[in-house]
């Protein structure tokens, strides 16, 4: 934008200072955010967007935090789906649903993952059938986030199974509100129900709803798992209070200052993310459990900030790349596997610090149970947004050159490569 830091974090006070206003509703404001382009200040400046570099989108990012104003409707419609409609979808496909996400008016999810095919995506078996006016999908798709508060959903289909299971694939916004769609919630063990799994019963896609060309999925494919790996490696430094996006959220037409009283940072800021995720509430933890001026724990400590510090500078490492111009690299595996780890180890404190009555749940429980829902939260990543082991075959194939799995059934028709698995 030419402006130096200083100067974007003056612009967007003072647009901030003259926009917030605590008594509008939350529909109105983020139709400012959306018009003003500070509320996803990445996208194409004719998109709702300011076209600004990681970097300058961060320092937007913390004058909104700072400020205490509600962030954007952030969601799968957003950080997902809208990098796809920039990159394969078409002028018309853009003017119809990107207003929709920047203004939080509706909702997705994603559908790609099935029982069958959960890391190796491409072997999806859920069936796109053209019919001449669309499409009629078939099939299973599982660990889906949200699918019941969403309006429309990203759908990865198979078109044409005598292709090779990458080449066979085409990419899809389906209506979820239809009778050919039955969403079933997945109970997790920390007792939320943030996943679903979703059948497809001759379930209509229109013909407009095809994103870039049949068979050619597999690369919208890749732009959405780039950018969902980049929202899970590794969270944002100055986090904002958001809510669900869409009318089933319920909050479009509350006011938005209430919706800020109301609001629980934690809980609101991502579904899955544990209570006990930083250092700086390890820190917390050993002092209120007697712990922090044991050598042992503050050795440990030591271990969470420097692992998540030079996380933190992997992830500034790939900003600056992208504002230089530069194409990027293995910083967003680097920082899934690491972010995974950190996670863990910061686990693995919590619950040695608080022993056995770090175990026990509810608002009663000793520091409210976050050490347990901590427990019971943190196995999901590294499964999430594309699983550990695959960032590991990413990282071993693509920087440190070892050789690749054997792939037998790549070149085979996927029909074949199915029987062949049955058969087996």
């Amino acid at each position: 934008m030419g402006m130096t830091e200083d100067e974007l974090a003056a612009a967007v006070r003072r647009w901030l200072a003259e926009s917030w206003d605590p008594d509008i509703t939350v529909r109105e404001w983020w139709g400012r955010l959306a018009h003003s382009g500070y509320g996803f200040p990445h996208w194409p400046t004719e998109w709702f967007g300011k076209s600004m570099s990681s970097l300058e989108t961060a320092a937007v990012r913390k004058e909104m935090a700072l400020a205490r104003v509600l962030g954007p409707p952030i969601g799968v419609g957003t950080s997902m789906a809208a990098p796809v409609l920039f990159a394969h979808g078409s002028e018309d496909q853009r003017s119809r649903w990107l207003p929709a996400l920047a203004s939080g008016e509706e909702r997705w999810c994603q559908f790609f993952s099935e029982p069958d095919a959960g890391s190796d995506l491409a072997g999806v078996r859920t069936q796109a059938v053209s019919d001449g006016n669309g499409w009629l999908v078939s099939g299973q798709k599982v660990w889906n986030s949200g699918t019941l508060m969403a309006d429309r959903g990203i759908l990865l289909a198979r078109t044409d199974p005598d292709l090779p299971k990458h080449r066979g694939l085409s990419f899809f916004v389906i209506d979820i509100d239809q009778p050919g769609i039955e969403v079933r919630p997945i109970r997790q063990m920390n007792g939320r129900t943030e996943f679903n799994e979703t059948f497809f019963n001759q379930a209509r896609v229109e013909l407009d709803g095809l994103v870039g060309s049949a068979g050619d999925g597999w690369r919208a494919a890749l732009t959405t798992l780039s950018n969902e790996r980049h929202d899970f490696a590794g969270g944002w430094e100055y986090p904002l209070v958001i809510v669900a996006p869409g009318d089933k959220g319920g909050y479009l037409e509350r006011q938005v200052g209430e919706v800020m009283e109301d609001a629980r940072r934690d809980e609101l800021d991502e579904a899955n993310t544990p209570p006990v995720h930083t250092a700086e509430r390890l820190v917390e933890l050993a002092r209120e459990w007697g712990r922090n001026r044991d050598p042992v724990v503050r050795q440990r400590l030591a271990h969470v900030y420097a692992m998540a510090g030079a996380l933190r500078w992997t992830a500034e490492r790939a900003e600056a790349a992208e504002a230089a111009g530069r194409q990027p690299g293995a910083e967003s595996s680097i920082g899934y596997v690491g972010g995974v780890r950190l996670l863990r180890l910061i686990r693995d404190l919590a619950v040695e610090m608080a022993g056995p009555a770090g175990l026990l749940t509810g608002p009663d429980a000793p520091s409210e149970g976050e050490i347990s829902m901590t427990v019971l939260t943190v196995p999901c990543h590294g499964i999430q947004g594309g699983s550990e082991q695959i960032q590991m075959n990413i990282l071993g194939e693509r920087v440190l050159g070892l050789p690749k799995e054997p792939q037998v059934d790549r070149d085979v028709p996927f029909r074949e490569s199915v029987s062949r698995t049955r058969e087996g």
